[in-house]
């Protein structure tokens, strides 16, 4: 068998700001590494950052955090996949001394079900310290399975992953309950710095967020999300720190708020699938360690603290491309104009 030999792909890439971030995570001014090839999104986010440092900054708060692993099983029929799930659902202390013998990180603290015909989908959700938590999330299910179907003969295997997690696809269960680091990105941004750094108004910002972000994303089908492009900074920033990317799938689901306060701009991200760890997988690769150790994400913290210091910078990150962006489709012509001058 023919082995092929692992090379490197380079993306550009470079470091943008300093942005401004404050709120319970940290407060400090830190630039972020992005590698993209779309390479006016410096440009974007950068300004987006120039302006969070002429105000009080990007306020960013963790709201909750889980990685979800759903496991598919199988009864003979209805009632007895129900009559397995209403006596496992309060068994979470049992689950948790296998899930344990899995990871010393893992630890199981909800779940979710759907019954369809005989097929019980149970999404397991977990905490998982500084990784993202893909593989300790399967491994944990793996280590369930066999214990389940002992304790529960009536119920067979069907699959380690029933679609229910939602794993790398946009579905409405991960933008209800969330995946990963439920993050909140907030920011206040006075008229006058509006008018002179973003060339607009927040009126005219409020206006087009509503028509652009959320009725236009209505009309084309979008699923639990209402943004202009989460997608490009999430991937910028997954790729800097050894991120799976594939995960801004998901990520990219979310909801821009803006409003007019006092003659104010208040704007705000909501991201409720932002997956990223600061250990696992993608982390050894020596750029990666270096990005993380200069976002002050390889310190020495309770486990966990790592991880949710790097979604809030990620989620101040992707606040600062979306304004930039948003407002710079209030102005005709201003968009195009930029991408012509910065990619040819």
């Amino acid at each position: 068998m023919k082995t092929h030999k692992i090379t490197q792909a380079p993306v550009p890439m470079r470091s943008v700001g300093p942005i401004n971030i404050c709120g319970p995570v940290l407060q400090e001014k830190l630039s972020v590494p992005l590698a993209t090839y779309e390479t006016p999104l410096w440009h974007s986010v950068g300004r987006g950052a120039r302006v969070s440092c002429l105000t009080e900054g990007i306020k960013t708060t963790v709201v909750d955090e889980r990685m979800t692993r759903s496991i598919l099983l199988e009864a003979a029929d209805a009632p007895a996949a129900v009559a397995a799930l209403h006596s496992l659902v309060t068994r979470l202390d049992d689950m948790n001394q296998v899930v344990a013998q899995s990871s010393r990180f893992a630890r199981l603290i909800d779940m979710h079900s759907q019954i369809v015909a005989n097929l019980m989908y149970l999404r397991l959700e977990f905490t998982t310290g500084d990784a993202s938590g893909h593989n300790m999330v399967t491994n944990a299910a793996d280590k369930l399975i066999p214990w389940i179907l002992t304790e529960y003969p009536q119920l067979t295997y069907c699959s380690i992953s029933g679609n229910y997690c939602s794993d790398k696809k946009a579905t409405a269960v991960n933008g209800i309950l969330g995946r990963g680091k439920y993050v909140i990105s907030e920011i206040t941004i006075s008229r006058e710095l509006c008018e002179r750094r973003l060339k607009t108004t927040p009126e005219k910002v409020v206006d087009l967020n509503i028509k652009k972000n959320l009725i236009g994303t209505m009309i084309a089908g979008g699923l639990r999300s209402a943004n202009a492009h989460y997608a490009n900074m999430l991937l910028a920033f997954y790729l800097a720190t050894g991120q799976d990317a594939a995960n801004i799938i998901e990520g990219s689901q979310g909801v821009v708020h803006a409003e007019v306060r006092e003659g104010d701009l208040y704007f705000s991200c909501t991201l409720p699938n932002l997956i990223v760890g600061s250990v696992g997988n993608g982390k050894g690769l020596g750029f990666v360690e270096e990005n993380l150790s200069a976002l002050g994400c390889k310190e020495s913290r309770e486990p966990g603290e790592n991880a949710r210091r790097l979604a809030a910078i990620c989620a101040a990150t992707v606040l600062c491309g979306e304004l930039s962006l948003l407002a710079a489709q209030t102005n005709p012509g201003e968009l195009m104009e930029a991408h012509l001058k910065l990619e040819r």
